[in-house]
């Protein structure tokens, strides 16, 4: 492959359309191999347009603004980073010949749960939990009725987690009913989801393009509120179960095509593999790949794009723990102890210019040569040494 410098007329241009943590981590990867980065949000100075070429500021939920940057830049690769989007720009942007990453309808059946959700079980043949869409609180009520306590609620589209929430009776139903009405996105339609009493849930990062599939180690993580506190990598788990994952990753990802990184999310129970949900584009508990492996799920996406080969080495066994701010201000100050700074373990710091209460900020990453519990207990140390003013 032929690389070019940034900011010339020949340059191989990505743009990035949501610029968040994530993100900033994919434009380090594309400016390490002379790739000229554009980064789009819908507020100023977000992480990625802190180390991109070109930054913009728009509605990221408006067609006309989106098509706007996107007709003046002309870039190579249009990289969509988050939920919030206008799809419909998306898809008339393809059709004027623009390389959506992996592709317009991609991006669409996973931006939105009831979309993916069909299109895995009613299409593919993938097991999940029992479901029911509903659009108000009776229909809710009836859902919960026939799908069985505890369930899980959510919004059709949201990010992070945000407006989930598990009834665990019908008492609960009401404040289910407005955690998902409240979240960010769309949340004129919910999911209701029979609750799998799973033994742990996995994220399995699958790397694709015309080179051929590469899958990362499975990664466990904990969640609350439905938002990641703490990942590692690699999950334990058994063959048969490892490779049901692996074939349920293979077929969904091969289902939406494409090309990128994808983070597919799985429920498992003994040897049982349930599917959940998939990203296209890097995933948050992926942060642990920046500590163990060669190639982090940031490189690999890029990788994936440009058509290169996905080949890496896995060090060993990492772990990562989120930071959540707990104040609210325009001038974040993290109080990191010196201590977190050793030849096993750092932090990063997203550089987000406002925090509020549980807001990711930074993220702490620790490394054991074989132990992942180890890694995590270290991490679960570690996190508590960063604090706010």
């Amino acid at each position: 492959m032929k690389f070019t410098a940034p900011l010339k007329s020949n340059s191989i241009k990505i743009m990035l359309l949501g610029s968040g943590e994530l993100g900033k981590e994919v434009v380090i990867e594309a400016q390490r191999l002379g790739v000229q980065t554009v980064a789009v949000d819908s507020y100023a100075n977000a992480p990625a347009h802190l180390v991109a070429n070109k930054a913009y500021v728009i509605d990221m939920k408006n067609e006309d603004e989106i098509l706007d940057v996107i007709r003046t830049e002309k870039p190579d690769f249009v990289l969509p980073e988050v939920e919030a989007i206008s799809i419909s720009a998306l898809f008339k942007a393809q059709e004027e010949g623009f390389h959506i990453i992996p592709n317009a309808d991609a991006v669409n059946k996973t931006m939105n749960r009831k979309n993916i959700r069909v299109f895995a079980c009613e299409e593919l043949g993938l097991s999940a939990s029992g479901y029911e869409f509903v659009t108000t609180y009776e229909e809710l009520q009836k859902a919960a009725k026939n799908i069985g306590f505890p369930c899980v609620i959510k919004p059709v589209m949201s990010s992070s987690g945000h407006g989930q929430s598990i009834a665990k009776s019908k008492k609960d139903l009401k404040k289910s009913w407005e955690i998902a009405k409240e979240a960010r996105g769309d949340a004129s339609e919910l999911i209701v989801e029979e609750f799998i009493n799973f033994d742990y849930e996995i994220t399995l990062l699958t790397a694709r393009n015309e080179t051929g599939t590469t899958f990362c180690e499975p990664i466990g993580h904990i969640q609350k509120d439905g938002d990641y506190i703490f990942s590692w990598q690699p999950m334990k788990m058994s063959k048969k179960a490892k490779q049901r994952s692996i074939d349920i990753a293979q077929k969904i990802t091969d289902g939406l095509g494409g090309r990128g990184i994808f983070g597919v999310e799985l429920f498992v129970k003994g040897d049982d593999v349930y599917f959940s949900e998939v990203s296209p584009r890097p995933h948050d508990t992926g942060m642990v790949t920046l500590i163990t492996q060669s190639q982090s799920e940031f490189a690999l996406h890029l990788r994936a794009v440009l058509g290169l080969p996905l080949d890496f080495i896995t060090y060993g066994a990492g772990a990562s723990a989120a930071y959540k701010s707990t104040t609210d201000t325009f001038t974040p100050i993290l109080n990191v102890d010196d201590s977190i700074f050793t030849k096993n373990s750092f932090v990063r710091i997203f550089g987000k210019p406002q925090t509020h209460k549980g807001r990711r900020m930074a993220v702490a990453l620790t490394f054991d040569k074989k132990s992942s519990k180890k890694a995590l207990n270290s991490a679960r140390k570690l996190i508590k040494k960063i604090t706010e003013q």
